[in-house]
């Protein structure tokens, strides 16, 4: 386990260069142990709620167009809130769920919080398995309007993970968490 010791990086200023609704870029000059300057530009993001949805032995995904990669992308339901708001992660995620696929889930059950891209940001996620499911009406927002929600069988989302259509790193690493969970 990696020990919470001294930052081996000291921040010396910091500025934000951009800020939208969603996140915020920040340019921090710092200074490294052997005494050396530099900048180190990063994405400061709220946490994000990441649900898999299971039920009769198989999942609810989303599918959605993902400008940053050029290509639509199948991936659980995941987000945050708009103008940087943050709320219980729970509560986040039961408003995702219902927000992308119409679903509400009886039982949410935390499965672990971990980071996205660590390198480039400080966001981070928890992961939630919501299981008895009741069906709604999604409640989209602007940027999803072609958003898709499809329940996959297992086999089936294994199958997409070996063949390279799931590719999207969060899922995939809460899919781990999950088959973990289930050797417990």
């Amino acid at each position: 386990m990696p020990e919470n010791i001294e930052p081996n990086i000291k921040q010396l200023s910091s500025t934000i260069v951009h800020e939208t609704p969603y996140m915020r870029l920040r340019h921090d000059e710092i200074q490294r142990m052997d005494g050396s300057r530099g900048l180190y530009s990063y994405v400061e993001k709220p946490d994000f709620a990441l649900i898999i949805p299971m039920e009769n032995d198989g999942f609810h995904l989303i599918e959605q167009y993902r400008y940053p990669i050029g290509r639509r992308s199948i991936e659980f339901p995941q987000g945050t809130l708009p103008n940087l708001a943050t709320v219980d992660p729970e509560q986040l995620a039961r408003i995702e769920l219902r927000q992308e696929t119409g679903l509400s889930s009886e039982s949410m059950r935390h499965l672990g919080h971990l980071y996205c891209a660590a390198g480039l940001t400080a966001q981070g996620f928890d992961v939630f398995l919501a299981t008895g499911l009741s069906h709604g009406e999604p409640e989209l927002e602007a940027e999803e309007q072609d958003l898709r929600h499809q329940w996959f069988s297992r086999k089936e989302v294994n199958e997409m993970i070996c063949s390279g259509v799931i590719v999207d790193d969060s899922t995939l690493a809460a899919y781990t968490l999950l088959m973990l969970n289930e050797q417990v």
